[in-house]
């Protein structure tokens, strides 16, 4: 097959439209037209099927597409490789994690990287949902279980646990509380038991709405929750690496939490050699390192 023709045949299935494939490939729509055509008339069958809104690939077509899209990640992963080769790092990381994760914790402590890697640009993607790294969605991922996909590198970083915060500002105003089941005067600030969220947090939700009901806050994520607690509004459910940058927060209940939930970091088993994946994982293991010994510090000074 021509490599040509596979590659427009490549941006075209996956923009399901001539018009937005020229654009990518800085083709005329009916330039791209012509190749498709001609791929076709070598292939001897239908790739598309046309319709009004666009173009749908038909069975043989989704074949053909599966096929070039592993060769594009390999080609991604080699050029990667390649790119990686020289000892300096640079160039774009694309990193994955939660809402929470990035936003609370790792994304205030990115300045250190850019000061060490200035040439370095990351791309971070924050949501739920979990990327497909060997597909290059992203080149590595943190994520708050243990990845279930093949030809992964994984390395366990942490573990960490849901708590119950509150400011002392809505403390003061409404009264702290020294039984669970008083939680039923006061606000509960909390994901929904059924939003897509660790196991062991939900599972903590669920526990607390057991006893008499309270006001609810519901957040879809911990970032939203934790502005709500600062805005005096109520008892957060949040992670306890939140602590650390805001240590304004106070404990409530300090013997109740989640069971622990492992943070992992891992990233496709093509790229282990990759000097930007190397600094990243190396930069987000020193951190974590250092985030245990001040919490460990400052435990030790308030004993």
């Amino acid at each position: 097959m021509d490599w040509d023709k596979l590659r427009i045949f490549h941006a075209v299935a996956d923009a399901g439209s001539l018009t937005a494939a020229g654009d990518k490939l800085h083709l005329s729509q009916s330039a791209v037209s012509r190749q498709i055509r001609a791929l076709e008339e070598s292939l001897s069958t239908i790739l598309f099927h046309r319709h009004a809104r666009g173009l749908i690939l038909t069975e043989q077509g989704e074949l053909l597409f599966d096929a070039t899209k592993s060769m594009s990640r390999r080609l991604d992963a080699a050029s990667a490789r390649i790119k990686d080769s020289a000892e300096e790092v640079f160039g774009e990381l694309k990193v994955t994690t939660t809402t929470g994760f990035g936003t609370l914790w790792l994304a205030p402590r990115l300045p250190a990287l850019y000061e060490k890697y200035p040439d370095l640009n990351i791309d971070l993607m924050l949501e739920e949902r979990v990327l497909d790294l060997p597909m290059r969605e992203a080149d590595v991922a943190i994520r708050m279980k243990e990845p279930s996909q093949a030809d992964l590198v994984r390395k366990k970083l942490m573990t960490v646990r849901m708590r119950l915060y509150a400011s002392q500002a809505y403390l003061d105003k409404v009264g702290g509380f020294d039984e669970i089941e008083d939680i039923g005067r006061h606000r509960l600030i909390c994901q929904s038991p059924s939003a897509f969220q660790v196991a062991a947090g939900a599972t903590l939700v669920g526990h607390l709405l057991s006893y008499d009901k309270p006001s609810l806050l519901h957040v879809n994520n911990y970032f939203g929750v934790l502005q709500a607690v600062l805005s005096d509004l109520g008892i957060g459910v949040l992670p306890d690496y939140v602590i650390e940058d805001f240590p304004t927060l106070v404990r409530v209940l300090p013997e109740v939490e989640s069971g622990e939930v492992p943070v992992f970091l891992a990233y496709p088993e093509e790229l282990r050699q990759s000097k930007r994946i190397m600094a990243f994982r190396d930069f987000v293991q020193d951190e974590i390192i250092a985030h245990r010994r001040r919490i460990r510090d400052g435990a030790a000074a308030i004993a």
